[in-house]
């Protein structure tokens, strides 16, 4: 179609719509116009009020008292108070946030979505059938998305994870604001977190909420592999809510209602568990309006990176073939073959080669005797028969190192590099200890890296030892010592040296 005639036909149904509904009539794209009693809200939107009975789910146009300015008063007995406030022009995929309670205290962050497109929704509390019939009426006959964004506040936590762990299919994301949560809802986060649904809770420092709600759904959350970022205002009590600058929330919401359209990498199918692995360290960022600070974690503020589990046999949770994928995979596919499971940490060596382009596999640990050359062997063809590199680097900490040098004495050819931490040359895979197999390795050229605590208990018994023994047999060995630290932390807190060499080694 010519575009001046399609011009004119939009012009024509514009017409038509404000010739059947007068000027009280918004439309959502896709969906029927919302009509009825309008007035105006913060920065001159569209507001829309309505009431639904709480037998038939009836929701008709309700006239509001001009004295409730921006607010709303609480419905009369048997009835909700209902309220969409419309955008001046709506975005692609009609987003739409679903304000869970204490409707327009804080307003600032839905006014900043409706600037941004979206529509911003509201029934008065509590969490039942009406707001499912809320939810239909919204979705089904005026077009918005599926997957509403959702803000809630102190009781609105209580609300928004109340519904949404029970809607979990029907939740984008999760604002919370300084946000309680009951225990009934906390049993069944796994549901969002196996649905993608990632959480922004934000809270203060000084909140008796804090460490009873925010920071246990942040810990269990993270558990769960989901997508968990946190924000904790120093100084700052239950209230005020939100942030005087609402454009970090947002934005944050604008990104997290998109839908997901990442292909699944080539060398996995749908049976794979999706989760995320992200680091744990806390970035101080400066609250200028506030004129604070907050402590913030979680993706939000740091790289993420998706984890992929296979599923192992059994009804005991085995952990089977674990492998974490880099957002842009390097030329030539390098990986590394971690020997140690992550058990919920993040090493900063592990993140900065993902950032380089490196996908990380771990082996599958299923077996009561502990780890299987069999299984591992079993990986490595995987990877290479999916275009991975044929040499990989093999890593591992504590005793996880001595077996990743026991996979690595029985196929040398197949490595690039050995990295350990604090390492025990140790192996429960491999009846004679690689320490005595060293020449091996030496022969075949591969480079090793040890990072160790000075402190460290094996330092000198398993360390010093293979470095002496390595040199003597012609073979290149870095150990890197940290003055003053024990085993723990395993790894180095500045990792750019290691990663140089690790590169510089693979290759």
């Amino acid at each position: 179609m010519h575009q001046s005639s399609r011009r004119r036909l939009q012009l024509g149904l514009a017409a038509v719509l404000i010739a059947t509904f007068g000027s009280h009539a918004a439309m959502a794209a896709d969906g029927a116009p919302f009509e009825g009693e309008k007035s105006t809200w913060h920065d001159g939107f569209d507001r829309y009020d309505y009431v639904m009975d709480e037998q038939t789910f009836a929701v008709t146009p309700f006239q509001r008292d001009a004295d409730e300015r921006y607010g709303v008063k609480g419905p009369a007995k048997g009835r909700r108070r209902c309220i969409v406030v419309v955008p001046k022009t709506p975005a692609p995929g009609n987003p739409w946030s679903w304000q869970a309670c204490y409707w327009d205290h804080e307003p600032q962050t839905e006014v900043e979505l409706l600037r941004r497109g979206f529509h911003v929704a509201f029934v008065t509390p509590e969490p039942d059938k009406c707001w499912d019939a809320w939810y239909a009426w919204l979705t089904e006959k005026h077009g918005l998305s599926k997957k509403p964004a959702f803000i809630g506040m102190s009781r609105g936590g209580v609300n928004e994870y109340d519904w949404a762990t029970a809607n979990p299919d029907k939740v984008s994301c999760i604002y919370a604001d300084n946000p309680a949560i009951r225990p009934s809802a906390f049993a069944k986060l796994d549901e969002l977190a196996r649905r993608d649904v990632p959480l922004l809770n934000i809270c203060g420092s000084l909140d008796f909420l804090l460490e009873r709600h925010t920071l246990p759904i942040e810990n269990r959350y993270r558990e769960l592999g989901g997508r968990v970022t946190v924000m904790i205002k120093e100084g700052a009590a239950h209230h005020p809510h939100s942030l005087r600058n609402p454009k970090p929330i947002a934005d944050w919401l604008v990104e997290h209602v998109r839908p997901d359209v990442v292909a699944r990498p080539d060398f996995l199918d749908a049976s794979w568990a999706k989760t995320y692995f992200y680091g744990r360290e806390s970035v101080y960022q400066h609250l200028k309006e506030e004129d604070t600070y907050a402590t913030c974690r979680g993706p939000g503020f740091v790289d993420c990176y998706e984890r992929y589990d296979a599923p192992a046999p059994g009804p005991w949770g085995l952990t089977g073939l674990t492998i974490i994928a880099p957002k842009t995979p390097a030329a030539g596919r390098p990986w590394v073959f971690r020997a140690d499971r992550f058990n919920g940490e993040v090493g900063a060596v592990d993140l900065a080669l993902l950032a380089k382009g490196y996908h990380i596999a771990a082996p599958p640990l299923l077996a009561q005797a502990g780890p299987l050359r069999e299984e591992w062997d079993a990986v490595y063809k995987r990877m290479i028969d999916h275009g991975f590199a044929r040499k990989a680097v093999l890593e591992g900490a504590g005793t996880s190192a001595g077996e990743a040098y026991a996979w690595a004495v029985e196929n040398p050819d197949k490595v690039a590099c050995l990295y350990a931490e604090n390492p025990a040359l140790r192996s429960l895979m491999a009846k004679t200890p690689p320490i005595d197999r060293l020449d091996v390795l030496a022969r075949a050229g591969v480079p090793l890296i040890h990072v160790c605590g000075a402190l460290d208990p094996w330092l000198e018994g398993e360390t010093r030892v293979v470095e002496r023994r390595y040199k003597e047999l012609g073979g290149t060995i870095t150990v890197v010592v940290k003055e003053g630290e024990g085993h723990f932390p395993l790894g180095p807190k500045a990792p750019e040296a290691i990663v140089s060499l690790i590169t510089r080694t693979a290759n």
